[in-house]
């Protein structure tokens, strides 16, 4: 049987882990080269690379060069806000720059990699970077400008749900009437905007995004707690959406997903080699081998596995599931 195939929607190859560097110390070569093999090992059809800021969307674009199958997004991350009000020309010459790398890279366009606005939103949990004041207004000049460039949302929301959701409420008629929507809106099924990323929020939450109109994506971080687990399982088939966020947010053996993992494991065990290749620390670096203590691409289809069964249904149909929603709202 052919492997199940993936869209990984939230990868950071712009992370220095990724050149062998690790708190500003190089311990083993550059080997983005053998990241992206096994990812293509692992049958990941595309690749969205996040940007978090006017400055690493230009950087990723670069990197977007590397593949055909890389994307990537172009927005400022909720804790970055404050790179608005520091820019040269204020916040609005900051957007403007961002939107003159859409217009020239959109995934409209024949050679287009930018697929969406973000990673944008709010971020309650680390106000040390920015202030709720900052985050909301960076949110809503996002919000605007995914409704002017007919792009997609690429969202984050941690520990900021009311206030996520009342930023963006308003503005999802317009982002469906601007064609932003994946799909034609009706009563039992809104178009979708957008897609939360590494979603850990709670059942309730999740049902409200859901009523919104938008995907939930899930990775390593989303499957740590029983209650996390709870939550995925409610994620609509229809809804659903995979990722590593490598090299961050890898699957733990204190995790409460171990236990399904570990089934996965035992099961399918060429599979599972697969997607978990064989792991040495840094000062051990292979080309043969990824590194431990770093997420890969390639480790998605270890989120996938955890998903189906979760979800009770093959590890296939999990993963087309997955990869039909990241095509249709994407656009690749």
């Amino acid at each position: 049987m052919s492997l199940p195939r993936f869209i990984e929607i939230a990868v950071n190859l712009g992370d220095p882990m990724f050149r062998g560097i690790y708190r500003e110390k190089q311990k083993h070569p550059d080997d983005l080269e053998n990241v992206l093999q096994r990812a293509e090992d692992a049958r990941i059809a595309a690749q969205i690379i996040t940007a978090g800021s006017l400055a690493e969307t230009r950087e990723v674009l670069d990197l977007t060069k590397l593949r055909s199958y890389l994307y990537c997004t172009a927005g400022v991350h909720p804790t970055r806000s404050d790179d608005l009000f520091s820019h040269p020309g204020g916040p609005t010459a900051y957007i403007q720059d961002l939107r003159n790398l859409i217009d020239s890279h959109t995934h409209a366009r024949e050679d287009g990699r930018i697929v969406a606005v973000g990673e944008c939103g709010l971020d309650y949990d680390r106000l040390h970077f920015a202030s709720k004041e900052a985050q909301q207004s960076a949110f809503e000049l996002q919000l605007n400008l995914a409704q002017e460039t007919n792009l997609p949302l690429f969202l984050h929301s941690r520990a900021a749900h009311s206030d996520f959701v009342r930023l963006l409420r308003p503005h999802l008629a317009k982002l469906r009437q601007n064609g932003n929507a994946d799909g034609e809106p009706s009563e039992t099924e809104p178009g979708c905007v957008g897609v939360v990323h590494s979603f850990t929020g709670t059942t309730d939450e999740l049902k409200e995004l859901l009523e919104l109109g938008l995907y939930v994506g899930v990775n390593g971080c989303s499957l740590k707690t029983q209650d996390n687990i709870d939550m995925v399982r409610e994620i609509p088939l229809h809804r659903i959406m995979l990722e590593t966020d490598a090299p961050w947010c890898d699957l733990r053996p204190t995790h409460a997903s171990a236990t399904f993992l570990e089934q996965f494991r035992k099961e399918d065990p060429h599979l599972a080699q697969r997607y978990s290749p064989l792991r040495l620390k840094p000062e051990r670096w292979s080309a043969s081998a990824a590194v431990k203590g770093r997420n890969e691409p390639c480790n998605i289809g270890e989120v996938a596995a955890v998903v189906a069964r979760l979800h009770n249904i093959r590890l296939h149909d999990l993963a087309e599931h997955a990869f039909r929603n990241a095509t249709r709202l994407f656009r690749l």
